[in-house]
């Protein structure tokens, strides 16, 4: 049985994918989060390859995780880790999916946290 907010979520994401793309010069940063964890990955949709991504279940963040409660405050830690990440890659600019999800909370922390790392959207 699907749950009347995963149909909705479902619906507005499709009519976002209509409009959003990512490019080899300009990738899309989507983002995911479940009730205990975070995703974000930067994907380049011309080739349908992910180009770069990090969650709360990286290795290399775990560490730095273990001790925050706050999920705004782990969601824009990720967004900085991810930026880095993507700078690295020469990537600066991005087209940022919600995936269906409100620009609220977690999404807007992640999406404040890649900007202070350095990407633009």
């Amino acid at each position: 049985m699907i749950n009347r907010n995963t149909h909705r979520r479902a619906r507005i994401k499709e009519h976002i994918a209509k409009k959003i793309r990512g490019t080899a010069e300009r990738p899309r940063l989507t983002v995911y989060h479940s009730l205990r964890h975070v995703y974000a990955q930067i994907v380049d949709d011309t080739t349908a390859k992910v180009i770069t991504a990090t969650s709360t279940v990286s290795k290399d963040l775990r560490s730095d995780l273990k001790d925050m409660k706050d999920r705004k405050e782990i969601a824009k830690k990720i967004g900085m880790a991810l930026a880095k990440k993507a700078l690295a890659q020469k990537i600066n600019t991005v087209v940022f999916d919600r995936n269906g999800y409100q620009y609220h909370g977690v999404v807007k922390a992640l999406a404040e946290g890649a900007r202070e790392g350095g990407l633009k959207f």
